[in-house]
């Protein structure tokens, strides 16, 4: 596919193609997922559902006592048919073992999980986490196994209700990247693709699994989940600052953000949001881009470098080791997230508006971290899933549904450590160095503007738009 000045190459996925599932898992009896937490009970489930019929086995594998039996028992997996179980026990029967527990685990059980697969045998992975971990280690994966990621550009409900949503609708699901990082049976290519499609992905997109860590890792901590959360404190001080009731401020920035500015640039595009508004707002949001982008990018810059150098996923598996002692906080306990609650209980009784301001700094956050993306060679199509539309089109209608900071204190533990360490310095940069100039009406900077409005990323954006699942997320309250 063409986007912008390059071309890529993407699969095309969909329900179509579950009938070349047995051929895609050649040589592969028995399929074991290991963990129940984020993307284990979705992914499980797809794939069950997609083989039905085929004579190869999904099997979950948990813990000895785990307290997730009982919910993977209630998802139709069970200890009497072979199709729950042990870990241990599932990795050692597996012909593909798809490692979806958290990130810190696998830091932890690595070395006893290569002695534990089988000879031949295919390794997923849902994240490349594992792969910084080895490198900060010195450590190889084992050379008679195969090692592929599929990586879902969405969180594990979301993986699971588009599947279920669309089960009558051909392309319905969460679009996936894909890598083959080792192929020892020839086979790896095939198998990875398999699993994407089993799992319901419409579309698919190769990167490497180094790549998928660092945009990733990176991702999350930035306009994802980090930067979206150190935002909306910040604009929701800068609006009470101008007299505006919580209330109001807190529609402006949070309700606004997750509600239509989301849409517009789900449906339509980055720029759709800007031309939606009157020539007085247009200078609002000019002003409000221009101020924040440099402060955006100054803590992306910084966080791209510690998650490139391995320090990023060091201090992860740091803070892991700390919990026993200091066991990971919330981060929804402000002011600003005790009107959130307020709000939210009254939505009907309002509708929430594109306020400018809010639009130019999301935006100038997007863009930004766009940019340094690019700069970093990575693939265009991983650059806008991680900077977009997977905001867009899978987190932000969470975020909006049940609050931004409930979800990030729900999300895993890498991304919840992430956010909570860089969320502050999003939040003080901006108060720094954007609220002044953005109080002051400072005139905005023409050369960034001109960037913005003659970007590539509407023309990727404009393929990636076509791309998408042919269904949207329904969350029930």
């Amino acid at each position: 596919m063409k986007m912008a000045d390059t071309d890529e190459d993407v699969i095309v996925g969909g329900r179509d193609k579950f009938h070349l599932l047995p051929a895609a898992f050649k040589g592969v009896k028995q399929i074991g997922v290991i963990g129940w937490s984020s993307q284990g009970p979705a992914q499980s489930q797809n794939l069950r559902d997609s083989l039905e019929g085929t004579g190869i086995k999904v099997t979950v594998g948990l813990r000895e006592g785990s307290s997730s039996m009982a919910s993977a028992e209630q998802a139709g997996f069970s200890k009497a048919d072979g199709t729950l179980g042990e870990m241990w026990a599932v990795v050692k029967e597996s012909d593909m073992t798809l490692l979806l527990i958290s990130d810190a685990a696998q830091a932890e059980i690595y070395p006893k999980l290569f002695k534990s697969l089988k000879s031949g045998s295919t390794l997923g992975l849902s994240h490349g986490f594992l792969l910084g971990v080895m490198n900060n280690h010195k450590a190889e994966f084992p050379t008679d196994i195969d090692v592929v990621a599929v990586c879902p550009k969405g969180m594990g409900p979301s993986v699971r209700n588009m599947y279920v949503q669309g089960k009558k609708v051909n392309g319905s699901g969460i679009n996936c990247s894909f890598a083959v990082h080792q192929d020892a049976t020839g086979q790896a290519t095939e198998r990875a693709l398999g699993w994407g499609v089993g799992i319901g992905a419409p579309y698919i997109f190769q990167t490497t699994l180094e790549s998928e860590y660092k945009s990733d890792i990176f991702g999350e901590r930035g306009v994802l989940l980090g930067a979206i959360h150190g935002i909306i404190e910040f604009l929701f001080r800068q609006y009470r600052s101008q007299g505006i009731s919580d209330e109001d401020a807190f529609k402006r920035v949070s309700e606004g953000l997750t509600g239509p500015i989301t849409k517009s640039v789900s449906k339509n595009g980055l720029l759709s949001v800007y031309e939606a508004l009157n020539t007085e707002d247009k200078k609002k949001f000019e002003i409000a881009y221009s101020a924040a982008y440099h402060p955006l990018m100054e803590v992306l810059l910084e966080i791209y470098a510690d998650v490139a150098s391995g320090r990023e996923i060091a201090s992860v598996i740091d803070h892991c080791s700390r919990f026993d002692k200091y066991p990971m906080g919330k981060i929804d306990a402000t002011h600003t997230w005790k009107v959130g609650e307020q709000v939210r209980s009254q939505r009907g009784s309002f509708e929430p508006v594109v306020d400018p301001t809010t639009a130019g700094v999301y935006l100038a956050c997007m863009v930004a971290q766009s940019d340094l993306l690019f700069n970093a060679g990575h693939c265009y199509s991983e650059v806008v899933n991680e900077s977009i539309i997977e905001g867009v089109d899978s987190l932000n209608p969470y975020l909006h549904h049940k609050g931004v900071a409930f979800m990030i204190d729900n999300c895993s533990v890498t991304a919840r450590l992430g956010a909570r360490k860089w969320a502050p310095r999003f939040d003080y940069l901006l108060e720094q160095q954007a609220g002044p100039k953005i109080l002051a009406g400072a005139a905005p900077d023409p050369a960034l503007l001109d960037a913005f409005k003659s970007h590539k990323l509407h023309k990727v954006m404009e393929v990636c738009g076509s791309m998408r699942p042919a269904v949207d997320i329904s969350l029930q309250a």
